[in-house]
């Protein structure tokens, strides 16, 4: 136990150990109890024996046992020295106030002075250092003693008590070591029934803290087949919680209170609605202009600018990032990294939009190439790539942690959980790649193809632009009529307003493509989030939530599920243990409760 030995010479070894040295004698005649023999309490080291080290845990050993509620404190002193002066007995009292399991047992009262016998007599009548169990007093054989083949203990002890003056005068239910004995049996009949409604409670819990220990190792896997319906019946666990939490019904299992990465609905759907603010307020590289200014282009410079007419102004004030989660390492190679995207240009929208005509045009007449519109379309929505890519990310590091919290609740075996999950990690892998290039699929239709519609909004909201535009080139000839409001004079209205074909142009393309991006804008926020969040890793027939099932357990070979489930010899050492503990426990509970 690496105690020092005599040879030692003192070294560094320790004289005491918190091993315990345990001797169990079995028979009919004993007595159904422990007794523990810790060593005395001292203060002073003695050279190459003892150190301050054993000092302090021989302290620590015994105050660790006297604090047990169920044990009974024999505090042993010779009779032959000052009570007073024992430590062991304060120490007895701080734990034991009451003094319900404390018994004094006073030794070698053969080797008491002559003429101070009286001071034991009064702690053993209880006239001095009353005790609650009282004292006792025994004789134990001497060195003498000992050297005497035919020694009988018993009889040299009640010689000792019977004919010794003045013990002979103590009550004999106070001396000796048989009547100490029954007077143990009656203290430990006393504490045990006091702590019959503790014990039977702790027994019970103990035992079902064993019985779920071992029903959440789940039956022995000793044979593929056991091992088949192992894993099957976790895979029927895992989507049974996929199918409450996508439903979020959490009032149903306990289990989403215990792991808060399991309420995946929320989590979604709060960063869909970030998503769709970023998209709505961030993602375009220019402001457009509103329609209440949309008469001159020195106020179009000057206007503050929002993204469209029937939403609040622009909020995307600073830059911002394309993730809001953090990594997960399993997911390196699939996350898109996380990017700072500058705030909208809120001037300039004009100057960039002539810049792309006046380069590109050609010889039309009062109008301008279609390619223009695209090449504008896919400049001002350049941000969507980054937006929509770390969004869709971040839903897979949510999606991820939801199985990896999953996996942990349903399987306590660290092994197979983690066996499992690395089988599970090239399929969760494909499923996550493909709905990234959903993501891509999405970004090339919007932003490489061309612009098409059959939205009625982007009708309308191309001519409440037009509409816009007349009425502010309008209101500087209008009069006021108290009879119809501000008018104008028909003549007014018909004059002409000097404007040139690029100026006339360069409007007509801001206002169809500001019509055209508020519909493409939803359109494939929508799409991203219905296709490829919802379709490929929520609700789809084939995503990464639906993986883990009893389909793809029937599909494992022999190997695999031998790799998987197969118990280990560290479980299977578990498993015997927890049945050897149920039996115990399950023993030991019909005992407290014949009682």
């Amino acid at each position: 136990m690496g105690l020092a030995r005599s040879e030692d010479g003192g070294g560094q070894t320790p004289t005491f150990s918190n091993d315990v040295l345990r001797l169990e004698i079995t028979g009919p005649d004993q007595e159904h109890l422990s007794v523990i023999d810790v060593p005395g309490i001292f203060k002073n080291t003695t050279p190459g024996h003892t150190s301050k080290a054993d000092i302090a845990l021989v302290r620590n050993m015994v105050l660790g046992y006297m604090r047990n509620p169920r044990s009974v404190m024999l505090a042993v002193i010779p009779a032959n020295v000052d009570v007073a002066t024992q430590e062991i007995l304060e120490l007895a009292k701080d734990v034991d106030p009451e003094g319900d399991r404390t018994l004094g047992v006073l030794t070698k009262p053969d080797l008491v002075d002559k003429g101070t016998e009286w001071r034991i007599i009064d702690l053993i009548e209880g006239r001095a250092r009353k005790m609650q169990l009282g004292w006792h007093v025994v004789r134990n054989p001497g060195q003498r003693d000992l050297s005497d083949a035919s020694l009988d203990r018993i009889n040299l002890e009640l010689a000792f008590f019977r004919s010794a003056s003045p013990w002979n005068n103590i009550s004999e239910d106070k001396v000796g070591i048989e009547s100490l004995r029954e007077r143990l049996k009656e203290v430990l009949s006393s504490l045990v029934r006091r702590e019959f409604p503790k014990v039977q409670h702790e027994i019970t819990k103990r035992l079902d803290t064993a019985h779920k220990a071992l029903e959440a190792m789940g039956p022995e896997r000793n044979s593929p087949a056991a091992q088949m319906s192992f894993l099957t019946e976790l895979g029927t666990k895992f989507q049974r919680i996929v199918t409450l939490a996508l439903d979020a019904k959490y009032g149903q299992d306990e289990i989403f209170d215990a792991q808060p990465a399991l309420r995946i609905a929320p989590a979604v759907l709060a960063r869909m609605e970030v998503f769709a603010a970023d998209m709505m307020q961030g993602g375009h590289m220019y402001s457009f202009i509103p329609q209440e200014r949309q008469d001159t282009v020195q106020q179009v410079e000057q206007a503050d600018l929002s993204f469209e007419d029937d939403t609040p102004p622009d909020h995307r004030q600073d830059a911002f990032d394309s993730r809001k989660e953090d990594d997960v390492d399993d997911l390196a190679e699939v996350l898109r990294p996380k990017k700072s995207l500058s705030p909208c240009n809120k001037e300039g929208i004009q100057t960039w939009l002539q810049g792309i005509y006046t380069s590109s045009r050609g010889f039309e007449l009062g109008t301008f190439d279609g390619s223009v519109l695209a090449t504008t379309m896919k400049k001002q929505s350049s941000k969507w790539i980054e937006i929509s890519l770390g969004f869709v990310s971040d839903v897979i590091v949510i999606v991820h942690r939801f199985i990896t919290a999953a996996l942990h609740s349903i399987c306590s075996d660290r092994h197979v959980r983690d066996t499992l999950f690395a089988t599970l990690l090239d399929g969760l892998l494909d499923r996550y790649r493909l709905a990234i290039r959903h993501v891509h699929f999405l970004l090339t239709v919007e932003r490489d193809g061309i612009p098409i519609t059959v939205n009625q909004f982007f009708k309308k909201n191309l001519q409440k632009r037009r509409q816009a535009r007349l009425v502010s080139a309008m209101e500087g000839v209008s009069i006021s009529d108290c009879r119809h409001g501000r008018v104008v004079k028909l003549k007014d209205a018909l004059q002409h307003y000097p404007m040139s074909n690029t100026n006339y142009t360069i409007q007509d393309i801001h206002d169809i493509l500001a019509a055209y991006y508020k519909v493409a804008c939803k359109r494939f926020a929508d799409n991203i989030c219905q296709q490829a969040t919802d379709h490929f890793l929520l609700n789809g027939a084939d995503t990464p939530l639906r993986f883990f099932s009893p389909v793809f357990v029937g599909r494992l070979s022999t190997e695999e599920l031998e790799r998987i489930a197969g118990e280990a010899p560290k479980a299977r050492r578990k498993r015997m243990d927890l049945c050897k503990e149920i039996a115990n426990l399950t023993a030991a509970r019909e005992i407290v409760l014949k009682g």
